[in-house]
């Protein structure tokens, strides 16, 4: 049987894997990754309390909330990262802190 303390494991490892990517990595497309690896937990956290709370449709709601808020900002961190590329030739945020005009 699947319990509650499961669920919050995994979410938990996912948080840790998504916090050590977005700490440890050089590359700026990995650390979108670990960004997504985030928000992926906190959707495992609301969809798993809402299973187990009767009637807890809000938590669904809320994880379909985020997955478009992490669709729309997936999108807009690429299109930032192209044209950081397109205009320095890296997408390394070590070489990228000072942007120029």
């Amino acid at each position: 049987m699947i319990t509650l303390s499961h669920f919050m494991v995994v979410s938990a490892l996912l948080f840790v894997f998504g916090m050590f990517a977005v700490l440890t990595r050089r590359n700026a497309i990995a650390i979108l990754m670990g960004i997504e690896l985030i928000l992926n937990s906190a959707n495992l956290n609301f969809v798993a309390f809402s299973r187990y709370v009767v009637g807890g449709v809000a938590g669904q709601m809320i994880a379909v909330f985020v997955i478009v808020l992490a669709a729309a900002e997936a999108a807009v961190a690429l299109a930032i990262i192209l044209d950081i590329y397109q205009k320095l030739g890296t997408i390394s945020p070590d070489e990228t802190r000072e942007l120029k005009g």
